[in-house]
């Protein structure tokens, strides 16, 4: 991604992005192909809509600690989404420039999920006793940067792990993934004529082997019409357990996104259009139908 300046925040997402990449085959596999048919000339030129961490919802943890990192770099903390029947909750900042992309973290209501479930999470994340976040110099871009890729609780065994995935699937791919990335996000709205549609970039993705989630449809649609979104399945990953048991299970994916122009700015120049007169913010109904891109619903499909 193309950035005006480079600052901590820039290098911490460049940081993030390297190992997301190498860890989820889909990016640079999408990424070349838009070469190829000329939507960008590299990477760099990807406008990324924004990016996605999963957190579990207990002490010292939760969105309380990680928000911090993006708080301190000048991100303000918007909108609030809850997901019932995931028994998740979620918020979005706005980053201090356009040229960063929105963060979304979410983070599981644990207290919410059986004692069984529970006790499964706590003999992990009782472990962290104080927020780590709270240690980090956060204006020192490699450590935030190394913190995303370190360990905060032992690894989990397969056995609980296949536990977790039996009541909630999103708590399996935290006690695991921890802080990876999630997701990153194409603007579609930001490419060429040809591909500015989810329609159009849908069928482009599907051409080049791309696996869509379809829960709730291919594309999801805000309530008022002006935020589609479409995601990727989840790459597979090898995970090695405890006792060196390993699996195949949901690593990260991609997401795709349209912001419509909003009403008021319709008869504006093409020119003229910047982030501000489009659809701001998420859509509870959407993301949760993206959350589905790590459930084995979609992913073993």
């Amino acid at each position: 991604m193309k950035f005006k300046n480079r600052t901590g925040m820039t290098q911490i997402l460049d940081a993030l992005f390297s190992v997301y990449a190498e860890r989820v085959p889909d990016v640079n596999k999408i990424t070349k192909a838009m070469v190829k048919k000329r939507m960008v000339k590299s990477q760099d030129d990807i406008v990324n809509d924004h990016i996605a961490f999963r957190t579990m919802g207990v002490e010292n943890l939760g969105i309380a600690s990680f928000e911090k990192i993006f708080i301190a770099h000048d991100y303000k903390r918007m909108g609030f989404y809850h997901f019932k029947t995931k028994k998740l909750d979620a918020y979005w900042y706005a980053p201090p420039t356009d040229d960063l992309p929105r963060i979304f973290i979410s983070e599981l209501k644990v207290n919410s999920l059986s004692e069984k479930t529970q006790s499964i999470i706590k003999k992990y994340t009782d472990n962290v006793i104080s927020d780590p976040v709270d240690k980090i110099d956060l204006n020192n871009s490699n450590a935030v940067a190394d913190f995303f890729q370190s360990p905060l609780w032992k690894l989990p065994n397969v056995e609980d792990y296949e536990k977790l995935l039996a009541e909630s699937e999103y708590a399996a791919w935290v006690i695991f993934n921890r802080y990876y990335l999630n997701h990153y996000t194409i603007s579609v709205h930001d490419l060429p004529k040809a591909f500015n549609t989810l329609e159009s970039f849908n069928e482009f993705l599907k051409s080049i082997g791309i696996k869509l989630n379809t829960s709730g449809g291919e594309i999801k649609t805000s309530l008022d019409k002006l935020l589609r979104q479409s995601s990727s399945v989840a790459n597979q990953i090898n995970a090695v357990f405890s006792k060196e048991n390993t699996r195949y299970i949901a690593g990260s994916y991609v997401e795709f996104a349209e912001r419509k122009i909003l009403p008021e700015f319709l008869n504006l120049p093409k020119e003229s259009i910047k982030r501000k007169h489009r659809r701001e913010g998420f859509e509870t109904g959407n993301a949760d139908k993206i959350f589905e891109s790590t459930f084995t619903s979609q992913v073993k499909k």
